[in-house]
Order: C-alpha cells, then structure tokens, then sequence
C-alpha cells in the first residue's frame, strides 16, 4: 500500500497534526515503508506455531504482585535519583 497525499492528510486530520510541506515527502515514505513491512506479516508462515504456547504464561515470567506503601516507592524512586532533598527530587545544577 502506498500512501499518496489524501491519505497523508486524511491521517493529518485524524491525528491533529500539522506536518509541514517540506516534510511531507519523507513522510509518506516512512508511513509506505511501515505500512509494506506490516503487510509481510500476513505473509509469514506460521504453520505448527501453537497459539496456546505463543499467548501463554510460559514464555514471559511475570512477578508476583505486592502491596507496597507509598513511602517504600517514594525511597525507591529517590534512591536512583541522582539529587533530592527533603523527600524530594532536586534538580539544581552542580
């Protein structure tokens, strides 16, 4: 499928945006070449592929859920935070 102008502007339209003429090339482009490589999905071959194994638990380990307080994520975000003070990010300059 190849993206032509009315369907660059229709998705324009769609998204909100605003994309500037000088861009508009490189755009439709980008969007044909996301939209053909999406298209040679369909065609994969997945014969023998289990969709109960592809869609299961087995394959992403998930961690157990906790409760934790807010206090608890509160020291875990600050203790990665490269400055904070008082219980709260700083972001001054060094």
């Amino acid at each position: 499928m190849q993206v032509d102008d009315a369907l660059l502007s229709k998705l324009e339209k769609l998204s909100f945006l605003k994309i500037n003429d000088d861009k508009r090339e490189e755009i439709k482009e980008q969007l044909s070449e996301i939209v053909s490589f999406v298209d040679n999905l369909s065609n994969l071959n997945t014969d023998g592929v289990d969709d109960k194994f592809a869609m299961s638990d087995a394959s992403t380990k998930l961690r157990e859920d906790r409760v934790a307080s807010s206090q608890e994520i509160s020291e875990d975000i600050l203790s990665h935070a490269p400055n904070s003070a008082d219980n709260f990010l700083s972001f001054q300059k060094s």
